[in-house]
């Protein structure tokens, strides 16, 4: 695994001259933010060797170099999911890969379904902590040059970059809430009696990505900022619908944008 990520990252770093600070994945509906790169280069994650294929309608597929609130940044448009068949090792790929590239921060978006009840559709919710119902990524041998057998999983969300987010979005009139992120495997929408489950061991919210990157990020001491729009809420009677939770992930992407713009330009 070590040497395919080397040599991904060595593929990336003769296509591209450029040393990203900060890695950003954009999550279901949410690849509006690439509008606002000044992109330097895109590369279709199918012309990147070793590089996973993502499969699910909204993601793109591309891997952006350019600056992003003065940053350097580099921008997964599309990101992999375990549903798709993709074991968490594959999964994580990317962020790993990132890393041998130079990020020092990690920035991570997702659509999700909001349990707690005083969420609404369209709202942003910081994450603050995660409730891991995926394999975990760092199952098997363990790669001592990213990062020790047993990591501590304390802070997963960096609380400096969290303070930041609420000066931030008070600067600019943005409403956040707070809560834990539960992920699971999908690709079914949770039942009801599963929405009751999370909500019972302290879910705010529920989605079908991020801890398995985070999980990874943090092994290699990446600190972590996350955000996740509710796109429905699922203690409703409503059904699940995925072309549904791409329109509002795309109206909420813009507040999502603004504030990531922010964040970023002030580290």
């Amino acid at each position: 695994m070590l040497e395919r990520i080397k040599r991904t990252a060595s593929f990336i770093q003769n296509k591209v001259d450029f040393t990203p600070e900060i890695g950003i994945i954009l999550g279901t509906g949410l690849g509006g933010l690439v509008d606002s790169i000044d992109i330097k280069v895109a590369l279709d994650y199918t012309d990147i060797p070793d590089f996973p294929v993502s499969t699910v309608q909204g993601h793109h597929g591309r891997l952006i170099f350019g600056m992003l609130g003065g940053k350097r940044v580099v921008a997964m448009q599309g990101r992999f999911h375990h549903y798709e068949g993709y074991p968490t090792q594959e999964v994580v790929f990317p962020v790993r890969v990132m890393r041998m590239l130079g990020i020092k921060r990690l920035f991570v978006s997702n659509a999700s379904g909001g349990i707690n009840t005083s969420f609404r559709t369209g709202d942003l919710m910081v994450i603050t902590d995660h409730i891991n119902l995926l394999p975990n990524p760092l199952i098997g041998p363990n790669i001592e040059e990213l990062g020790p057998r047993f990591p501590d999983m304390h802070n997963c969300y960096d609380k400096d970059m969290i303070a930041l987010a609420t000066k931030v979005s008070d600067d600019l009139g943005i409403k956040l809430q707070y809560g834990v992120y539960v992920g699971g495997t999908g690709p079914t929408f949770e039942t009801q009696a599963e929405y009751r489950y999370f909500k019972a061991i302290g879910g705010d919210t529920a989605g079908m990505s991020t801890t398995p990157e985070v999980i990874a990020a943090r092994h290699m001491g990446i600190p972590v900022f996350a955000v996740s729009v509710i796109t429905n809420c699922g203690l409703s009677d409503e059904p699940g619908d995925h072309e549904d939770v791409q329109r509002q992930g795309a109206k909420a992407g813009v507040r999502m944008t603004q504030l990531f713009i922010e964040m970023i330009n002030r580290l």
